[in-house]
């Protein structure tokens, strides 16, 4: 994995590419400061009961990598594939929340149904991909294999 994260394989993005970066940052940092305020108690839904920590804390801490994460995707180009995949591994990391939310019917962010709950799982993979491709994570792994 170390090779993955070579600054020196810094694969060229498209446009499409990058508005999607763009996006994706600009919503990270939208959620990292909504979860620090207005969100706050939306985002406590999604904590799940099994973590071993103050739900707000986990809500505040996640905030801020949230923001550190949307800022790297707008600001740190050079490191762009890096970024992409610790942005990829966040999104891995924080998907057992929205599990808890489906599995418990926690209704947070609108989502007051079942079938909402179950729907908004399937985003989750859509956001890592974004991740990867947006920031060219996967072309640069696959440079390194080749």
């Amino acid at each position: 994995m170390e090779s993955i994260f070579n600054p020196t394989i810094q694969p060229k993005t498209n446009i499409g590419q990058t508005i999607v970066r763009v996006l994706l940052g600009s919503f990270l940092l939208f959620a990292g400061i909504s979860h620090l305020s207005f969100n706050r108690a939306e985002f406590l839904g999604q904590v799940p009961p099994w973590v071993p920590m103050d739900p707000d804390l986990v809500v505040i801490l996640s905030g801020i990598v949230e923001i550190l994460l949307g800022a790297s995707l707008l600001f740190l180009a050079s490191k762009r594939a890096q970024v992409g995949w610790v942005v990829a591994l966040f999104f891995v990391l924080i998907f057992p929340g929205n599990i808890s939310q489906y599995v418990n019917g926690i209704d947070a962010f609108g989502l007051d149904t079942d079938r909402a709950r179950f729907i908004r799982l399937f985003f989750q993979p859509v956001l890592i991909v974004m991740a990867l491709w947006s920031t060219g994570a996967w072309q640069a792994w696959r440079k390194k294999n080749n």
